[in-house]
This record gives C-alpha cells, structure tokens and sequence, in this order.
C-alpha cells in the first residue's frame, strides 16, 4: 500500500509488481514511478516492451533504448517514489558508462558510414539491374542475382540501424530512408523488424519472449522446447508435435540450406503484420512500400530470357541474403537461454549472457555490419556503429569486473558453436522419438540408492 509522507507518495516494489497489464501498468525508472498505462498505445517502440517489463524497475533498459530529452516527458506519468529502490554494483557502472559515451557525445556522431552505405547500394542496384536488362550473357545473369543479395544485406544493415536511432539528419529523412531501402528495396516492413527486434531486445535469449529463438518446427536450440512453450510474442503455443521433433532431429543439417530460403518467412511475417489489425505506425506507407517491391522485382525476374536463368537468379539473391540469416543466428544459437519474462533488474547480465561476439579484423566490419559486436549492441543499441570497435574494451572490462561472461569467436568458430548447440538438441529430440528400451539390464545400471 502507497503511504503518505513528507507529502511524498511511496510505493514499494510488490505494489509496483501488482500493477503488471496493459489496463494497469506501471513502471519505475531511477526510483520514481511512473503510470504509463495510456501510454503504451502511443510508445514509438511499440507496446511489447512495456507489457514483458511493467510492474518492474525498468532504468538499465531505459537509459539503453531512450536519449537524454526523453527524461523531461516522464513528469506527466509521475505517481510516486518507489520506496526500496535499490541499484546493483553492474546497473551502478552500467549507466555510469552511458552517461561517459553521452557525454563524449558518442550516440550522436554518426560518422560517414551511412553516406558510404547508400552510395554502395545504389552502385549494387545499378550494376544488378544493368546486368539482367543490358546483358544477354547467363554469368552476368547471375553474378546480378548475386549482387542483388548482397544489396539486400546492406539494407538490411541500415535498416536494423535506422530502427535504433535516426541515422539521417532529421526523423522525417529518416522514415523516408527506411521505407526505401527496407520496404521498397527488398519487400520487408521496416515497421514488423521494428516490432520483432524490439521484442528480441527487451527479452534476448527468453524461450518464451524472444520470437528470435523462437523457430518452431524447423529449429529448436534448447530442449526445453520440446515442452511445447508458449510465445508470448506470437500468441500461440509453440506444438513440438510429431512432426517438429522429425524436423528438429535433423537440424543441423538444415540449418544452411533453411537459411538460404529464410527470406521467405520475413516476407510472409511482413505480411501478416500489415495485414492484421495491430497497431503499425504509418500502415499506408508500409504497404504501399512493400507493393513497389512486389511491382520492380516481378517486372525485373520476367525480363530475363527463360524460366531456368528466373529461378537462377532468384536462388542466387536469396542464397546470398542467407549469409545474413546465418549472422543472426551465430549471435544468439549458441548462447544462454532462459524460460520465463525478461526481468529489468538483470539487464546488463542478461544481455551479456544471451549473446556472442564475431572477431574479425577492422577491414571486414562492412561485412557483419556492426552485428559482430552484438554483446557492445545490445548494452547500447543506440549507439552507431562506427563506435562499437571502440568501446568494446569498456564492455570486456565490466564484465570481468563484475564475473559476467563476454562471448566472442571468429566467424568459423561461432558456425561450429551454432551447429553444436543445433545437433545437441537434434539428438535429444531423437531420443524423445526413439526411448531407450527399458529391460532388466538397464533398470540394474540405472539403479540408485
């Protein structure tokens, strides 16, 4: 119960826990408590992080995702003071380094990366489609399809930045960049990777709450899946019936060859957003995006000359675009899972337990597009990418400080940790199918006591 004192209003953490849906939600940041129920509608990051966090202090996952002007829009939520806020050793030097790379001024120089990513992807346009409408030669052809995926990572990689922070001079510019480079370009709605990254961000690694691990039937990298969880982000439960425990015992063997064509899926979830009746800021120019492409690309695959060089230069755009599938995947496969909502007092251990580094020279940085410093990413995912090179040393020393685990391999090694974590699912699952059988023999080995 709220008390009255010093004409300040109290509130302690089990009132603040009761106050946890979306018709009564509160949340505290940096010991005040704030009532955000008629907020969550209209938050820019959507509704999903504030229903896995409320009832809950949410200042490390605040301080990560919002800039400094924000503080000033918290007062008209303001209800009370919590009244046993305590602040851990790691969230103390957690948000200490925050507010050095701020003052440093480190969230807002942006370098000159993005101009030298446009410039590369309308060079990449320009040659790809040249090829396919200039050229009557088959290896031109697909060295197109090839170009053309690696166009589309390079969107992909702008278009996971601009969803972070504005990476063009104005919010406008910004908006207008995403819905080109991501609707138009490739056909994905910047505003469902919005909503989906946003949702991974907040619950990294959570079987439950995190729809990037989430991959039922195809994959499963834990066996508690095999319990058939429910995803809180899809709604629905995840069935590990029959037949996803056929798929999942060969997993690690179709794991590359599901990647080349895992293009497929963020096109058809693309749909199923703007389709739905949820709430997706800019509907009209996300779908209208989206159509461009389902005009250009069509238009562009008919003008070749047959149906053999069509599907050839589909499969090579899409075989393409699976290297960045696999890269998602390397960041998180192999990494701590957890069962249950994200909890904000843990939020820098579990960002740092749920993900893994790429250790790579400077010079092929273009090629992981910043997701090889994904630990650096997700402790501060407002910050460019240009800077994720340079604090890394900070965020290696905080977590030695404080015994945390900071995961890195190069990019072979975190292939083999992926498919290791893959085929020990594989065959558990099998094991499942095929129990072993039970005889007098084995009741004898397998007595204790």
């Amino acid at each position: 119960m709220a008390m009255e004192g010093e004409k300040r209003r109290y509130i302690t953490s089990k009132e603040l826990r009761g106050h946890n849906n979306p018709t009564d939600l509160w949340i505290s940041i940096q010991g005040k408590v704030y009532d955000v129920t008629g907020w969550v509608k209209d938050h820019p990051g959507g509704d999903i992080p504030l229903l896995n966090l409320a009832g809950q202090d949410v200042t490390d996952a605040f301080v990560a995702f919002h800039p400094a002007t924000t503080w000033a829009l918290l007062d008209r939520f303001f209800v009370g003071y919590l009244a046993d806020y305590r602040v851990s050793a790691v969230s103390k030097d957690y948000r200490r380094l925050v507010a050095e790379f701020a003052r440093l001024g480190l969230f807002d120089k942006k370098g000159h990366g993005v101009l030298y990513s446009l410039i590369f992807m309308f060079i990449l346009f320009l040659v790809s489609v040249s090829g396919v409408v200039f050229s009557t030669n088959t290896f031109v052809h697909l060295m197109s399809g090839l170009l053309m995926g690696l166009l589309w990572i390079q969107s992909g990689f702008l278009g996971h930045d601009s969803g972070h922070y504005n990476v063009m001079t104005t919010p406008g510019i910004n908006r207008l960049m995403q819905i080109l480079s991501g609707n138009c370009l490739t056909g994905i709605s910047i505003g469902w990777w919005k909503r989906n990254h946003n949702a991974h961000h907040i619950a990294c690694n959570s079987l439950e709450f995190d729809p990037d691990v989430q991959h039922i039937p195809l994959f499963a990298v834990s066996s508690k899946f095999f319990n058939s969880l429910t995803s809180y982000f899809y709604e629905r439960k995840l069935a590990f019936n029959s037949f996803a425990r056929f798929l999942v015992s060969y997993q690690h063997w179709t794991f590359y060859p599901v990647m080349c064509v895992a293009r497929v899926n963020l096109f058809a979830q693309s749909a199923i957003l703007l389709l739905s009746n949820k709430k997706v800021p800019g509907r009209w120019q996300e779908t209208v995006g989206c159509v461009v492409f389902w005009i250009w690309y069509p238009l562009l695959v008919s003008t070749l000359p047959n149906w053999t060089e069509r599907v050839m230069f589909v499969a090579a755009n899409f075989a393409v675009t699976g290297i960045q599938h696999v890269q998602f995947c390397l960041n998180h496969f192999s990494a701590s899972v957890y069962v249950g909502p994200p909890r904000a007092n843990d939020w820098f251990e579990k960002q740092t337990m749920g993900t893994l580094d790429i250790l790579c020279h400077p010079w092929m940085d273009w090629f992981h597009g910043g997701l090889q410093f994904q630990v650096e990413h997700h402790l501060f995912p407002r910050l460019p990418r240009c800077h994720l090179r340079r604090i890394s040393p900070y965020v290696k020393e905080l977590c030695k400080k404080h015994g945390l685990p900071y995961t890195a391999a190069s990019f072979w090694d975190a292939n083999v940790k992926t498919i290791g974590t893959l085929r020990t699912a594989a065959l558990q699952a099998r094991d499942l199918a095929k129990p072993v059988p039970r005889n007098l023999v084995w009741e004898a080995v397998n007595t204790h006591g």
